[in-house]
């Protein structure tokens, strides 16, 4: 695929006193000729927010294009490869003693398959359409925060308006952080629905203060206002924000060439990487008391049944042999506290802890044939 666009960016301070966000191209840098772009929100405090935004935001974007021309497919290996270059950069800018820096990222880039987004933390990503004859103006697709309070939505504890005044909206639960053992890895996304019209939308969280996914869509996709119009808007928008705020508008004025799959759709094989909480994965939803019960009660019956064909001669408990058993609650553990300084693990944990019963320590991992030559031979004992 072949683009023609407008690219437009803006920054801001809000009420800090240092800006901790970064971004390329930089502020007022951006050009039509232009086909990647990042964006990155900084967090540790005064120096150390911005030193580790300014060292991911530069060297992700020079080791891809010092291999990468627009025109060519961006592929997942050059990208897990500047991924990797930029941790090195921040590990080196780092003594590994403090730990206290880290940085969200947000990566877009057009390519001849269309576009590769991938993002780590609460910064996002936005693909919107205006209304045509038939069709409304929408949102096409938008990355999901790696934040505690949308974990918390997606296992229906909190609901999405309780989300946004949540003490602990501000927790990330993945970051860019230096000398750590399991580094973070980004969400990707492959996008080939992308047609003239549409428009690209960057931002860190200072953006989204005030700022609804309906306001942004208004916004956006104002009809018969200009792009620089809109940017007035969104700049306006967050007059009053507190936080720095930072965004890359990205319009696609012209498509040529169709990828051979129009939709978009997320990666089911991120980056390479691992979590920084290893153990989380996925939130799973919360089991009912009576699902446990019934639960257990057939296992029970199972059991009882083949212990007494084993002990009667009749022996069929081989086909009940399979994978080990493992039966732990998943845990959902924020690793950050993205304001002025990076607040330490104990106090997102405990916060955790009202909404999440945490796993059983004395949980044993058997397999069913343990299992069942355990019963076994406690019944044939009592014959």
């Amino acid at each position: 695929m072949k683009f023609k666009i407008k690219a437009y960016n803006l920054q801001e301070l809000g009420q800090r006193t240092n800006q901790e966000d970064s971004l390329f191209p930089a502020l007022g840098k951006s050009t039509s000729d232009d086909r990647l772009f990042v964006l990155c929100d900084g967090m540790g405090g005064h120096e150390k927010g911005e030193v580790a935004s300014a060292t991911v935001c530069e060297t992700l974007s020079r080791v891809i294009l010092s291999a990468w021309h627009p025109g060519e497919v961006l592929s997942d290996e050059l990208f897990r490869q500047a991924l990797s270059a930029a941790y090195d950069a921040l590990d080196a800018k780092d003594n590994c003693e403090e730990r206290k820096m880290g940085t969200t990222l947000t990566f877009l880039c057009l390519h001849a398959s269309g576009a590769t987004v991938a993002h780590i933390g609460d910064s996002r990503i936005y693909q919107l359409r205006p209304a045509s004859k038939n069709t409304s103006a929408r949102i096409v697709f938008r990355t999901q925060d790696h934040s505690l309070v949308n974990d918390l939505v997606k296992i229906g504890e909190i609901t999405e308006e309780e989300a946004k005044h949540h003490p602990q909206k501000n927790v990330i639960t993945r970051a860019m952080q230096p000398c750590q053992e399991h580094r973070a890895k980004a969400d990707i996304a492959h996008l080939t629905d992308i047609q003239p019209g549409d428009y690209f939308y960057m931002c860190s969280d200072g953006m989204l203060e005030e700022a609804s996914d309906e306001n942004i869509l208004n916004i956006i996709t104002k009809p018969n206002a200009t792009d620089e119009q809109k940017l007035e808007m969104l700049r306006n928008v967050t007059e009053e924000n507190k936080d720095n705020h930072t965004a890359h508008l990205i319009h696609i004025d012209k498509v040529e060439g169709d990828a051979s799959i129009a939709s978009n759709e997320e990666s089911h094989s991120p980056v390479k990487g691992t979590w920084i909480t290893p153990e989380f994965n996925k939130p799973k939803k919360k089991r009912k008391v009576w699902q446990w019960i019934v639960g257990i009660a057939v296992i029970a019956v199972i059991a009882a049944a083949a212990s007494f064909f084993m002990c009667g001669g009749k022996n069929n408990a081989s086909e009940l042999v399979g994978d080990s058993i493992k039966l732990a609650p998943a845990k959902v553990r924020p690793i950050e506290q993205k304001k002025d300084t990076l607040k330490k693990d104990t106090a997102t944990s405990n916060a955790i802890n009202k909404f999440v019963k945490p796993s059983n320590p004395r949980m044993k991992r058997e397999t069913k044939q343990t299992i069942l030559t355990k019963r076994q031979n406690k019944s044939c004992n009592n014959n």
